[in-house]
């Protein structure tokens, strides 16, 4: 497992309902790869996982591939997040991969999608964030 800045913050209540791992990461290239659980509990009527669900899922891979590739410096906070829907997503694992188009100084551009184990596509998504100093967020 590669190290990154990730190894030294405790994870969130909302990365542990999702039941985020971190599978692997280029902290030089603002990549990073994670998994999911998709729960039954996240399921629609329908029975497959609700959008918002997998919207959280985009959000909690992009905001940390800013994390990884600042080496721990930069919080982010979604000023805007676009997704697209493009499979239905089944209980189970769900891998997610982010990258960083630009890190600015107060703004970051961020792409990711969601994937089933079989390689199809859920749902892509991208980000615009804000920039924070990790070093004066209150915890």
């Amino acid at each position: 497992m590669v190290k990154t800045a990730l190894d030294n913050f405790p994870r969130p209540p909302c990365a542990e309902l999702l039941g985020w791992r971190l599978l692997d990461a280029r902290p030089e290239q603002g990549w990073i790869k994670l998994a999911f659980d998709g729960k039954r509990e996240f399921c629609n009527p329908a029975g497959f996982i609700q959008g918002g669900m997998l919207s959280a899922m985009l959000d909690d891979t992009m905001g940390p591939a800013v994390l990884v590739m600042s080496e721990g410096r930069l919080y982010t906070t979604t000023i805007s997040m676009t997704v697209n829907f493009l499979s239905p997503a089944k209980p189970g694992t769900i891998i997610g991969e982010a990258t960083v188009t630009q890190l600015g100084k107060t703004i970051a551009f961020v792409e990711a999608k969601l994937m089933a184990e079989d390689g199809t596509v859920l749902a892509t998504a991208t980000t615009s964030e804000r920039l924070l100093e990790a070093a004066r967020v209150v915890r």
